[in-house]
């Protein structure tokens, strides 16, 4: 399994609000500027999404892919694989929520590789740019300034 690259961010908002933006995956296209669109494919007993296809496209980056997501009973955390990818060949990923008082922290942590190989460290950039843009984007929507 490739090196993962983790990332937190505090949040003003209640764990439950910010599962509620990250479970919302059809509404990705509205926030999250990478994602084009999304297609959730299959969802779970308690209909949450389980499988959602994305097209994503971030300039020099395109690409659709599928995961699958594993939503934890607590409510504060979610992890995905991916099924499916054109440019990926793997990824696997984390959203972990600590309340702390009025705030919470969420923590994403990111593992992706691609078709075509490419350097472990400009790998590992592109993973933080990528959390990076995520949690910021995540933020401003959970906090509802945007």
């Amino acid at each position: 399994m490739a090196e993962q690259s983790t990332q937190s961010i505090e949040v003003d908002a209640a764990p439950a609000e910010i599962m509620a933006v990250i479970a919302d995956l059809p509404a990705y296209p509205e926030w999250a500027k990478a994602v084009r669109e999304t297609e959730v494919l299959a969802t779970d007993d308690e209909g949450r999404a389980k499988q959602v296809r994305f097209t994503l496209d971030s300039g020099p980056v395109k690409d659709v892919y599928t995961l699958e997501y594993d939503w934890a009973a607590d409510g504060l955390s979610v992890s995905w694989h991916l099924v499916k990818g054109q440019m990926q060949k793997a990824q696997n990923g984390r959203y972990l929520l600590e309340p702390h008082g009025e705030r919470t922290k969420v923590t994403y942590t990111l593992s992706v590789e691609l078709v075509l190989p490419m350097i472990g460290l400009l790998r590992r950039k592109a993973e933080k740019m990528i959390m990076d843009t995520a949690l910021k984007e995540l933020k401003r929507r959970a906090e509802g300034k945007g």
